[in-house]
């Protein structure tokens, strides 16, 4: 049974493998940004944004206590703005399930435990970026997300 808890110190070891895979995907789809054998965050980086109550980090994790996947949020509210509502908003930095785990749904219940985290929070909505390419994103739109705004580049 796949429980969600906020990550703790003992879980860096596997969200660091975890997010070393993610961005080997990142580095995969746009080589030109990513650096291959790097990770977002170091160790030491961990330990500060698992215990900021701004930066929550939720683990996916079996019965023996073992990481499948997590979630790396964000609480944001945007700049004052006469045109704009205030609203306070989850963004989902990093989302990862390991690979050994995935068709078990574990994607799922993370993404279920951070809406019910983010209504908890008076929250108006989550947001967050997917890379095109990303296969991720068939997953968002199953978990009812759509394209907010769309950022676009041209590179030089």
């Amino acid at each position: 049974m796949i429980t969600v808890r906020r990550a703790e110190d003992r879980d860096a070891e596997k969200v660091m493998k975890l997010l070393g895979e993610v961005l080997e995907l990142h580095a995969k789809l746009r080589p030109d940004i990513f650096i291959p054998g790097s990770t977002k965050y170091t160790r030491e980086e961990l330990h500060g944004i698992f215990r900021n109550e701004e930066t929550p980090v939720f683990v996916a994790a079996d019965d023996s206590g073992e990481v499948a996947g997590y979630a790396f949020c964000v609480m944001k509210q945007p700049p004052f703005s006469t045109n704009m509502k205030p609203m306070k908003t989850l963004y989902i930095d990093d989302l990862c399930v390991d690979e050994g785990c995935r068709g078990q749904h574990v994607g799922t219940i993370l993404f279920d435990y951070v809406k019910q985290f983010a209504r908890e929070q008076g929250c108006y909505d989550i947001t967050l970026n997917v890379w095109e390419g990303n296969n991720a994103r068939e997953f968002y739109d199953k978990m009812g997300m759509f394209v907010k705004e769309t950022q676009m580049e041209i590179i030089l």
